[in-house]
């Protein structure tokens, strides 16, 4: 699973011109769901998400809130410079996970803080950076020791 947050003073999703959710004050939350992702990674992922610290105060502290866009774009590689998408799970699969990412995290944050982009849908992300802020992080084995060392660095 990979995921890209990014800090943000409001943010909204449009579908076919509509606005269909939007935030104020809080994180931008950008989903990819690979093909081989477990309920570990699931885990992973909600423990980051809400519980990050900017400065002093977790993101609860904080009162942000927070918009979930799920984005297979993320489980990319290039072949030449060809993308590729092979890494990413299959649609029906991914969005139950996505659905369960968004019900955990409203089970464990406030729900009404939880706003959601529409899967599968070619959306519009409007976003204004707030820092500019923005945190890469991935649930592969590997990858998770990275975003440990550059947090104790």
């Amino acid at each position: 699973m990979k995921i890209v947050i990014q800090r943000v003073t409001h943010s909204s999703v449009k579908v076919n011109d509509e606005i269909i959710s939007s935030i104020g004050r809080g994180l931008l939350v950008l989903i990819g769901i690979g093909r081989e992702d477990t309920q570990e990674d699931v885990n992973y992922a909600l423990s980051q998400c809400h519980t990050l610290y900017f400065s002093d105060k977790s993101v609860m502290d904080k009162q942000y809130e927070v918009m979930c866009v799920s984005q297979f774009t993320l489980c990319n590689s290039l072949k030449g410079n060809k993308l590729d998408f092979h890494h990413a799970m299959k649609p029906d699969e991914s969005q139950k996970f996505y659905e369960h990412i968004l019900e955990r995290l409203k089970c464990q944050y406030d729900p009404d803080k939880i706003k959601e982009g529409m899967f599968g849908a070619l959306m519009q992300v409007e976003l204004c950076n707030d820092g500019p802020v923005t945190i890469s992080l991935s649930s592969n084995k590997g990858e998770k020791e990275k975003n440990v060392e550059s947090t104790e660095s």
